[in-house]
């Protein structure tokens, strides 16, 4: 039996993080009910971005053209490169920080039990650019967990194999936080991270 378009709805809906069966049906209901309209430039975006937003082919990061807008300016320092997980990664740092300099998106982190490996990660990719030589420093940013962390070294490993100078986001006690409510393995990795102080 073929399931009604309002239980294909619900279905669709549940393809989004953290959306399980009652939010999905809220969502539903609720533009079903009262936001017909805005459901109608939902699904138009949706097509849309689907069809048309590609892979940037020097970054990785989504764009609509060959090259997204950090790679095409001319203002950006392409001797810095940024590695991160995630085009959400590489957006809170280029809202939260002044780097000018340009990114590699992974799209991922290395995880061979989830069948990720380097070339899911496009790490091909990387190497050829490293190996231009433009590259002097190469800022990895991939998140603190087990697999980041597995990532992290061997982008310091690949970064080193073309004469570029890994360097890794500081990570460890949060600016405001204290000592006393910080969890053990965030206090144990910045205490085992510190670094000199400069007067």
């Amino acid at each position: 039996m073929t399931a009604s378009l309002l239980e294909q709805l619900i279905e669709a809906l549940k393809v989004l993080p953290g959306v399980g069966q009652k939010s999905a049906q809220r969502m539903a209901y609720h533009l079903l009910e009262r936001e017909r309209e805005g459901g109608r430039r939902l699904a138009e975006a949706l097509e849309a971005a689907m069809e048309r937003v590609g892979h940037c082919v020097q970054c990785r990061d989504f764009t609509e053209g060959d090259l997204c807008a950090i790679c095409a300016s001319a203002s950006r320092d392409r001797q810095l490169m940024c590695v991160v997980e995630s085009p959400a990664d590489r957006l809170v740092i280029e809202q939260a920080t002044g780097f000018r300099g340009v990114y590699f998106v992974l799209q991922g982190r290395l995880s061979p039990l989830d069948g990720i490996g380097p070339a899911e990660l496009g790490l091909d990719r990387l190497s050829a650019r490293l190996a231009e030589g433009e590259v002097a420093e190469l800022i990895i940013a991939t998140n603190p967990t087990v697999e980041g962390e597995a990532t992290a070294h061997y982008l310091a490993q690949l970064a080193r194999q073309h004469g570029v100078r890994p360097s890794r986001l500081a990570h460890g006690v949060p600016l405001g936080g204290e000592l006393e409510y910080v969890d053990r393995g965030t206090l144990q990795h910045a205490f085992g991270s510190r670094s000199e102080m400069t007067l």
